[in-house]
Parts: C-alpha cells; structure tokens; sequence
C-alpha cells in the first residue's frame, strides 16, 4: 500500500468516528423530536458525514483527518473547488468508486495513492502538505 494512500485512510478513519460523534450528539438531541427509528439509522449519520465534510472541504480544502494526516484536497489545475465538485466526489466515493477501482487498480496504485477513481472523475488531487 502506498504512503500516501495509508495517509488517506487513517485520515477517513479519524473523519467517520468525529462524525459517529457529531451524530450521536444530534442523535441525542433530535430524538425526541423525531420518533423515526430509520431517521436515526440511515438519515442522520449521512446527513452528519456529507455536511461536516462538505463545509470542512469547502472552507479549508481539508477535513479534520486529512488535516491530522497532512494532506489536503486539491483541483489538478489547482483553482478553487466547487460545491458541486465536492458533492460529486462524495456520492461517487459512496457508490461506484469502489468498483473502478478494483476494475483498474494497477492504474491507481501507479498514482502513489494520490488520485482515485473518485479523484479522477471530479479532476481533484490529494497531495501531502508540509507541515
């Protein structure tokens, strides 16, 4: 596995249990407003994971993970990145993502972990930052 790709996933680690946590407080919070248990299941932790990483994306570049990690989300051309671009980069990741990369992983590995299937259909790029 490459480093940058072992950065990435440490960084997606620390970023799904901040958002467990971030979850379960709105969890605690809405429940009595909400009496929905497949709110609870399936609505509230994707709604918390797309919106801590939109808004941390959006304003930074980076998420909290990426950030501990040293690395940052980039366009290739290096202009900034769009609302649309990040949504497109999460729902992609989430869906398809996974399948091309298994259809053509030596490609990606080629790429030092730095450009995925996701990456690569939205023209981002995850570089490491000095520190």
């Amino acid at each position: 596995m490459e480093h940058i790709t072992k950065k990435r996933l440490k960084a997606i680690l620390i970023d799904s249990i901040l958002s467990g946590v971030v979850s379960y407080g709105a969890e605690c919070i809405l429940r009595k407003k909400i009496k929905n248990e497949a709110f609870h299941a399936v609505v509230l932790p994707f709604a918390t994971q797309y919106t801590l990483e939109y808004v941390q994306l959006k304003t930074t570049g980076s998420t909290i993970g990426y950030k501990l990690m040293g690395l940052e989300l980039a366009n290739e051309d290096d202009s900034e990145l769009t609302g649309k671009q990040i949504v497109k980069r999460m729902v992609h990741r989430d869906t398809t993502s996974t399948i091309e990369y298994i259809r053509d992983r030596k490609n990606f590995a080629e790429q030092d972990g730095a450009v995925f299937p996701h990456d690569k259909r939205t023209g981002t790029i995850v570089r490491e930052v000095s520190k």
